[in-house]
């Protein structure tokens, strides 16, 4: 179970509804051969406190779906010292001391992102003291499939309370510089030895200074540590120099975060980003950042046991004007009648501004493709549904005349996403022509309703053009020709939430393989 701290840190990161009902429909089990993974973070709990809940992220070499899931967790190893306890004790029971096993009777789709099931408390008895440690195996299988497991190592620490400053507002233009404070304060009664902030700022938010004890990539902020000791109720804090991105939207207002945790729970967290594959950065080569008050060098396995006051954040109000004009992608295929092709659709985003949604998981724009005459879609992208009057067919549907389609919530500028039609030619039609339309209305979050250049939100979608029609690049009237597949997008995530987010850790559900292209 997240925290408070954790789902403010996070904010926004899960999956729209919207997306989430723009994903493939998976298989069944016994259709594939598909095999079931399970990951179970490394974890310190406290000793003396309630304890931790957390999730085996659950998932399959490609989307399917299951039924009678069933987790084992065997802890004998360490059964004296904690105890595992499920959330719904009505899904599980306990064999023999230091063994769990929970099934859930109702059929679940996973896909190879991996989400959380059976949230557990891992909570630490009586016996526990600083510096236990032992072993938790998690299996997990279900029916028609081979079980798989994972070895964990849960710890005990010493229980301390870490806090974070107040919420700032600061202001700059595109390309300008700023400051921000870092603030770490014991809310607590025991001294904390050391602690990590780890950063979740958005795309715009870019380093201005890279400090030896601080971790980056791509120009980012990930991770700052110190080892200063704090007292319980004393306050240390720092400065941070930041720069907003040239290619930052304006007027706008964009978001940064700072979730401190203790040196043995980012040890944990490390250990999770390295089993999954993704990195923190590398440490900067200036000097490092200084907390106002003296190192003082220490070690010991402390836990958090109030993660709610962990976080601070700012808000950057983006002064000027830097908008954005996205252009409709049109295309135009050439067949004989019984023949497949496929069409190429979509937008790029001609800037001078990147579109950034990330904070709210929403699409940048909506569009609406109209089929051309005499063809029939026989192969739609998951994200594009049919529309039948005010209502939508499901995502992927093939049949429909016209399609109504969301998009990913972040594109960079110079890049464009564009969406594969797989169209039967039913009868040759000289200059059938349907029609792209972006940043169509949608009673949803997200899309985008302030164009630098609405007379390019329109482009063609021809089949057997006469006299050299194009279907439009996305870059002027509509009619310049296609698209050329050149590259994959440069936008990334920015923070560490991000990193969290495409691992699936604690549950977070992340957008499902889609059939749509960045080209640069």
């Amino acid at each position: 179970m997240l925290k408070h701290s954790t789902r403010r840190w996070l904010a926004g990161l899960g999956v729209a509804g919207a997306l989430v009902a723009a994903s493939a429909s998976p298989a069944s089990a016994e259709d594939t051969d598909v095999e079931l993974g399970v990951y179970f973070s490394d974890l310190t709990v406290a000793a003396g406190s309630d304890g931790k809940f957390e999730s085996p992220i659950l998932s399959a070499s490609e989307p399917v779906t299951v039924f009678g899931l069933t987790a084992r967790f065997d802890y004998r190893d360490f059964a004296g010292k904690v105890q595992i306890k499920s959330e719904f004790e009505s899904e599980c029971s306990s064999p023999e001391a230091g063994v769990l096993v929970c099934t859930d009777p109702f059929e679940h789709d996973l896909d190879d992102w991996g989400s959380g099931y059976f949230n557990v408390a891992v909570v630490p008895t009586a016996e526990a003291k600083d510096g236990d440690a032992g072993k938790l195996k998690v299996t997990v299988s279900a029916k028609g499939l081979a079980p798989v497991s994972h070895t964990s190592q849960i710890r005990i620490g010493e229980g301390v309370d870490l806090a974070g400053g107040n919420e700032v507002e600061v202001s700059a233009a595109p390309g300008g510089r700023f400051t921000a404070p870092i603030v770490l304060g014991n809310a607590g009664q025991t001294t904390a030895k050391g602690a990590v902030a780890v950063f979740d700022n958005d795309y715009s938010i870019r380093a201005d200074k890279r400090h030896s004890n601080c971790t980056y990539e791509d120009g980012y902020l990930r991770t700052c540590r110190f080892s200063d000791e704090v007292a319980p109720g004393a306050v240390h804090s720092g400065s941070l120099a930041y720069q907003l991105g040239e290619d930052t939207y304006a007027p706008g207002r964009d978001y940064g975060y700072y979730n401190w945790m203790t040196v043995a729970e980012f040890e944990d967290f490390s250990k999770y980003l390295t089993d999954n594959g993704y990195s923190v950065g590398e440490p900067g080569d200036g000097a490092a950042l200084s907390l106002s008050a003296p190192n003082v060098r220490a070690r010991s396995s402390q836990v958090d046991i109030n993660p709610e006051n962990n976080w601070s954040g700012m808000e950057v109000t983006v002064t000027g004007k830097n908008g954005t004009d996205l252009g409709a992608v049109g295309d135009s295929v050439k067949g004989k009648a019984g023949e497949r092709v496929t069409a190429t659709v979509g937008f790029r985003n001609n800037g001078p501004a990147t579109l950034d949604y990330q904070r709210g998981w929403s699409s940048v724009t909506y569009m609406e493709v109209a089929v051309p005459e005499g063809t029939t879609v026989v192969d739609a992208p998951d994200e594009c549904m049919p529309v039948k009057g005010d209502d939508r067919g499901e995502p992927g549907e093939p049949g429909a005349r016209t399609y109504f389609c969301y998009a990913q919530p972040f594109l960079k500028a110079g890049d464009a996403e564009t969406f594969e039609f797989g169209l039967r030619i039913d009868k040759v039609v000289a200059d059938a022509t349907g029609t792209v339309d972006i940043n169509i209305p949608c009673q949803c979050d997200g899309g985008f309703y302030a164009d630098l250049k609405p007379a390019n939100d329109t482009a063609k979608l021809l089949v057997n053009a006469t006299g050299g029609q194009g279907g439009g690049d996305g870059d002027g009237d509509g009619d310049g020709g296609t698209l050329p597949i050149t590259g994959e997008s440069t936008g990334l995530i920015a923070g560490i939430g991000g990193l969290l987010l495409v691992a699936g850790v604690g549950g977070y559900v992340v957008t499902k393989r889609r059939r749509t292209r960045f080209v640069a």
